[in-house]
């Protein structure tokens, strides 16, 4: 590498784009450096990155990456999590909750609640790692079982699953998302004004209203 003069800041662009941590023998190798230039140049980063910087830099298992200050954690996590939360639809949450507290459940069980098409927002769920096929049903075609996976416990800041919360404390949770939901025209959801479910509802979904919202189409429909 012939421009080592600016080591310390391809360093810091290369954690800052992959995210995630990095190998230093890996680093070495990929730019032509030495481990002792290498390692310069980590201190020097980690050193401007201190303090209350927002940005710090941290050493694990020989890998480097870039993290946020642990003393911003709140204020990182009262931005954010709204956002996180909002990022999933209602369709999609509601499904969620479905699967944390039915699983391992197969996608016709889950319809057989929601009593709508659930294809999309499975599909979102998986996206996004929040739940994944943990086998198959010992049934007629052997369809696929799905459960919650550990980033879902993460996300909504649970440590197992025997920690899950009442479904009132769930909702409280993905509140946010509600009022925005209900006032878009286009939605995941039928109108489920006509909708009548019936003694198979689980627990934590019994006596909850469920509100109209008019849609033009269904949510198999709003798959793209």
């Amino acid at each position: 590498m012939s421009d080592k003069l600016n080591l310390k800041e391809i360093l810091y662009s290369i954690l800052f784009v992959a995210g995630d941590g990095i190998e230093k023998s890996f680093i070495s190798e990929k730019l032509a450096i030495s481990s002792k230039d290498l390692d310069k140049a980590i201190d020097e980063l980690e050193n401007e990155l201190s303090g209350e910087k927002g940005v710090h830099l941290i050493r694990y298992k020989n890998k480097v990456q870039l993290a946020s200050n642990p003393a911003y954690a709140n204020y990182i996590s009262d931005v954010l999590n709204p956002i996180r939360e909002k990022s999933l639809t209602r369709a999609a949450l509601e499904t969620l909750a479905i699967i944390a507290y039915k699983q391992p459940i197969t996608k016709l069980e889950i319809e057989d609640i929601r009593r709508v098409n659930s294809d999309y927002a499975v599909q979102i769920l998986i996206d996004q790692n929040m739940i994944e096929v943990v086998g198959r049903k010992d049934a007629v075609g052997k369809p696929l079982l799905f459960g919650t996976t550990e980033n879902f416990l993460k996300r909504f800041n649970i440590k197992d699953l025997n920690e899950l919360p009442d479904y009132e404390e769930l909702l409280e949770r993905i509140a946010t998302i509600r009022d925005e939901e209900d006032e878009q025209s286009n939605t995941l959801f039928r109108n489920v004004e006509d909708v009548e479910f019936n003694e198979d509802l689980p627990d934590f979904l019994k006596g909850e209203t469920v509100e109209s919202i008019s849609a033009d189409s269904s949510e198999d429909q709003t798959a793209v």
